[in-house]
């Protein structure tokens, strides 16, 4: 059949199972609105407060459901108000497809109203991108787009469509075939080698990172850690990944993870890295990361084999694929050592408030924990919220904590807290922010509102730029340059009403869990926010400091010193 541009690019979000998309109108992208108009019982389409919120909703909606999420802009302003949104999304590995209008083909190159070369700009922080000239080939290029950004270590991927391409007309023939990306093949006789260290090791400790949620293989993780007798850990991205509350967890293994997780680590005599790319907030000094361990390394993308860390032994493969492989080759281990590990008390930090501000964020999360029995959608800005709620929720399922990672994108957490709710409805679905993050997207409570999407925000108040001033306190002999925010005097209750949005207090002890409570009823047909008052010298704890050894964790701050 004959189709335009423009209906040929629903037509193909389709067939590729996209019925949300994310996004904000504009003059280059109205031939694809219009479109959306007439599909408009088949596609929902979110429109948010700006670019970058439809971006990091996307985001959300993929870390969420495993879906590719999908955005869309207008040409130049509203295609680089992606950016940052595509960097985030890039460098955690997350499914999305960008789609983008620009100036029509006649006026590509002559500096014309509202045109950016946007393939040009956004190559380093896609995993692949397009910009389509010819109406022939649309729907291919879209079907590659979300072929890519789903196969292999996933990513985003940008389409960028002149808008006359988005009014011409095409043969459109429908594709439902799909083409997921072939899988590398296995290496049997590494994987018998892995299967040997693994016999022979007396203290394994296994580290999960966020390719096991990537792969959907926290069943085999699972499996794998029982038939290791292993410990395992996880990293940032890597939350959910394995039950917080079995007993073989030891906490987060980094810059702000558990002292049980670093000692661990200091200890083992194997140390198996799984979906993990070693970050330097993981692995603090380098050159004494698991220097008493031999290393193995699993992962999809052998761009990351020795980049970080040297690896003993590297595998390449879907996570999924290789612990199914693995546990065929494993018998049931039992080691002293693990259980010597998960029994032994290290003394992990605990928050204190003061007389003026008693409550602390462990008290609030670790009751939110509670109330929702780990079971809740967590999405979070960045900096000492973000911290926290990777410390104080026990995470019990995959897809459950939606943070930047990679980039550290203040400001992510909110649209991201959409995106999950849009595609997952029945979940509770909470994002914790601190004050500073809050006020950089704080505009997309309006689409919150107006979309009546019922998540919970959750704003930890310090009047800091708490993680900074942290950093400055220890490493800036306490010289707090622009990091205090007294100044700001924001009524949160007020702002939130004026959102309509119904905004709740917490400040003191006894407010947790009757405020928790309310909020929690509230969210199941509307949106809510609540202020928590915190004192602005509670810090992170533990902590590393940048390039140290992971193994001698910082667990106490003397504020006087």
């Amino acid at each position: 059949m004959i189709l335009s541009g423009s209906d040929i690019i629903v037509e193909c979000l389709l067939e590729q199972g996209a019925d949300t998309v994310f996004g904000y109108p504009g003059g280059a992208v109205l031939n694809i609105y219009d479109s959306l108009y007439k599909y408009s019982d088949k596609i929902r389409h979110i429109i948010t407060s700006h670019e970058q919120g439809a971006c990091h909703a996307a985001d959300g909606f993929a870390r969420a459901t495993g879906k590719t999420g999908v955005v869309i802009a207008t040409s130049g302003p509203g295609a680089t108000n992606l950016t940052t949104g595509l960097a985030t999304a890039y460098m955690d590995s997350i499914p999305l497809v960008a789609i983008t209008g620009n100036v029509s083909c006649n006026l590509l190159g002559l500096d014309s109203f509202q045109e950016v070369d946007i393939t040009g700009v956004t190559i380093p922080i896609t995993k692949h991108n397009f910009i389509v000239k010819d109406i022939a080939d649309l729907a291919d290029t879209l079907r590659l787009a979300f072929e890519i950004a789903g196969s292999g270590r996933k990513g985003p991927v940008l389409v960028d469509i002149p808008k006359d391409i988005t009014a011409a007309k095409c043969e459109y023939k429908r594709d439902d075939i799909s083409k997921a990306g072939e899988q590398p093949a296995l290496n049997g006789e590494l994987l018998d080698k892995v299967a040997e260290l693994i016999a022979r090791s007396e203290k394994p400790y296994i580290y999960a990172g966020g390719g096991v949620i990537s792969s959907n293989a926290e069943d085999e993780l699972k499996r794998f850690a029982e038939l290791c007798d292993a410990p395992v850990s996880c990293s940032l991205m890597g939350q959910g990944a394995y039950d917080q509350t079995d007993r073989r967890y030891i906490g987060m293994l980094g810059m702000h993870g558990t002292v049980k997780a670093a000692a661990a680590l200091n200890d083992c005599d194997l140390f198996i890295g799984i979906g993990t790319r070693f970050s330097d907030r993981v692995i603090g000094d380098p050159t004494v990361f698991g220097k008493n361990a031999k290393i193995i390394h699993i992962d999809i993308d052998p761009a990351e084999f020795n980049k970080n860390v040297e690896a003993y032994t590297a595998v390449q493969g879907d996570v999924k694929s290789v612990l199914g492989e693995l546990c065929k080759r494993i018998a049931q281990k039992l080691n002293v050592w693990t259980d010597k590990m998960i029994l032994m008390n290290f003394g992990e930090p605990v928050q204190r408030g003061t007389e003026e501000f008693p409550v602390t964020p462990q008290a609030v999360i670790e009751k939110l924990d509670e109330l929702t029995d780990g079971r809740a959608v967590i999405s979070t800005e960045v900096g000492q919220n973000q911290m926290w709620a990777a410390q104080y929720y026990k995470y019990r399922q995959p897809r459950s904590f939606i943070s930047s990672g990679g980039l550290g994108t203040m400001g992510f957490g909110l649209g991201a807290s959409l995106g999950a709710k849009v595609g997952c409805p029945d979940k509770t679905v909470v994002n914790i922010a601190g004050d500073g993050s809050f006020a950089m997207n704080l505009n997309e409570l309006i689409t919150a509102s107006a979309h009546n999407i019922p998540i919970i925000e959750i704003v930890i108040n310090n009047n800091v730029l708490g993680m900074v001033r942290q950093w400055q306190r220890l490493f800036y002999e306490k010289h707090f340059s622009q990091t205090t925010l007294d100044n700001r005097h924001i009524d949160y209750v007020k702002l939130g009403e004026s959102f309509g949005i119904q905004t709740f207090v917490i400040a003191k002890t006894e407010d947790i869990e009757p405020v928790l409570k309310k909020a929690l009823d509230i969210s199941k047909t509307a949106p809510c926010m609540i202020e928590v008052k915190i004192d602005r010298d509670i810090n992170v704890l533990p902590m590393i400091p940048a390039g140290k050894p992971v193994v001698d964790p910082i667990t106490e701050i003397d504020l006087e010193a």
